[in-house]
């Protein structure tokens, strides 16, 4: 039924809530899993509003190294159950490269974790699940994540 499934997820727990759902789908259906992660820009001005480029790159480049090496770790305990695996990590707005992403990858299956804000919460922030909900074109699989776990 679908042949890969990505799963954004942000580094927390709460939205790693989503991956027994995914494992349990992806043993079933023998479905690729894609894990994405979407890469924050770093903040390219310090407090004396200079640009110092050699940090800007340094502090991306540490970034880049903590994103894969978190998906990664993820991606190891997938395959260690033989489940076939693989790692993006995007750039932009987050619903944005969510979408363009499963579209480029022509997923079958968008599976993540809300993480169950409220309408007042949501409209400060908006809701990264929300945002794909509105504008995927494709299967979505949202689990409600809970504060504690």
């Amino acid at each position: 039924m679908y042949k890969i499934i990505l799963v954004p997820l942000d580094g927390s727990k709460r939205a790693e809530a989503i991956l027994p759902y995914v494992e349990n789908l992806a043993l079933s259906l023998n479905t690729k899993v894609i894990f994405f992660m979407v890469e924050e820009p770093a903040l390219m001005l310090g407090y004396d509003e200079t640009i110092d480029m050699a940090k800007y790159h340094e502090e991306r480049n540490h970034n880049k190294k903590q994103i894969e090496s978190y998906l990664a770790s993820v991606q190891k305990d997938f395959r260690a159950k033989g489940i076939v695996v693989q790692t993006l990590i995007g750039h932009g707005p987050v619903t944005k490269a969510i979408i363009d992403t499963a579209e480029k990858e022509n997923v079958g299956l968008v599976a993540m974790a809300s993480h169950g804000h409220g309408a007042l919460l949501r409209a400060f922030y908006g809701g990264v699940a929300a945002g794909v909900l509105q504008r995927i074109d494709r299967p979505l699989l949202l689990i409600r994540s809970r504060r504690d776990g």
